[in-house]
């Protein structure tokens, strides 16, 4: 039973530090076997790329990670371990790619003119068939 404002029975701070998302821990190793950037000890990237991977995986709360291989088949397990693959992978693109945004220059006024639209009557010139 989890803590109860008003009732006698409460679980312990200890024992709720032991409740976790399974995936926390392996979307960080596979962030630390996917990216050099990760291995070279940039946190704020770590942290960016685990958010956004995490949020991109359904949470799995467990108390301990043998519960987890217990109660999972290997092919579960082989299913998991490719989804967070995935999730990390497309993360570490996610984060790279708004990173690179952010660092570009912003547009000259020149460059962000758009080209004029074409008006009514020159659409429908163009469709009215000359014969």
């Amino acid at each position: 039973m989890l803590a109860y404002p008003g009732h006698s029975s409460f679980i312990s701070q200890d024992e709720l530090d032991t409740i976790h998302n399974y995936y926390e821990k392996r979307v960080v190793e596979a962030i630390y076997e996917a990216s050099e950037r990760a291995r070279d000890g940039d946190r704020d990237f770590i942290a960016d790329v685990a958010c956004v991977a995490l949020n991109r995986l359904p949470p799995r709360y467990i108390r301990y990670d043998v519960d987890m291989t217990f109660f999972t088949s290997p092919q579960e397990l082989e299913e998991m371990k490719d989804k967070v693959t995935m999730a990390v992978n497309d993360a570490i693109v996610y984060v790279t790619e708004r990173e690179n945004n952010l660092e570009k220059p912003e547009p000259s006024a020149t460059e962000t003119k758009k080209p004029a639209k074409k008006t009514r009557a020159k659409a429908k010139s163009k469709n009215v068939k000359k014969g």
